[in-house]
């Protein structure tokens, strides 16, 4: 479970409280300018030293905020899928696995996931020939291959459209979900809301 507890954000947020489910996708929502990329920020410990923050982050029992970034067991996926262009697609993917997958085994679990992701054979294409769809799609497996326990994403669907957007979105949460790790979601569409899910409207100042 992802807990966020008795969070304030001077001059942004107050007292925000919610807790996730395993499996689970939590929205938030909210104008631009009400603090849910700064959230996402604290969240992972890359909140600006602008920002003065105090309050509670914890996962699977255990208290995250006063860790480093990289200790915190939290993947995150952007609306941008930031991928590094000199590599291929597959050593973009490789540089996210655990050092303890080592060998030949890092290639295979690499073609795997590919495959499962519909992208068989993609190992070894340049990024930049990828459409939005196939990039959007590596991009969450980068984050899922580092085997996060808890996955944020910031509007990674903003950028696809109508048609890509509707079936990347039906992969992500299923892929979420079969990975029963909890999740939170930032969107400005409510077509993005997971059917029958929670949703949060932040403010400033709630």
């Amino acid at each position: 479970m992802l807990t966020v507890k008795n969070l304030v954000i001077e001059t942004l947020l107050e007292q925000v409280n919610f807790s996730v489910q395993r499996g689970e996708i939590l929205t938030l929502m909210g104008p631009s300018g009400s603090g849910k990329s700064t959230l996402f920020a604290w969240m992972v410990g890359a909140l600006p030293a602008a920002f003065r923050a105090r309050g509670e982050l914890w996962l699977n029992e255990r208290r995250c905020d006063a860790l480093p970034t990289a200790q915190r067991g939290l993947g995150i996926l952007f609306q941008d899928a930031l991928l590094f262009d000199a590599f291929s697609v597959g050593q973009n993917l490789l540089l996210a696995l655990p050092a303890t997958t080592t060998g030949q085994a890092r290639r295979q679990k690499v073609e795997q996931v590919l495959a499962a992701a519909g992208l068989a054979g993609f190992f070894s294409s340049d990024p930049a020939t990828l459409s939005g769809g196939e990039r959007a799609r590596i991009s969450l497996l980068r984050a899922l291959l580092a085997q996060p326990q808890a996955l944020l994403l910031d509007e990674p669907f903003s950028r696809l459209d109508n048609v890509r957007r509707s079936g990347f979105r039906e992969w992500v949460f299923a892929q979420i979900q079969a990975l029963n790790i909890p999740a939170v979601l930032v969107t400005h569409n409510e077509e993005d809301i997971p059917p029958g899910g929670r949703v949060i409207q932040l403010s400033r100042w709630q």
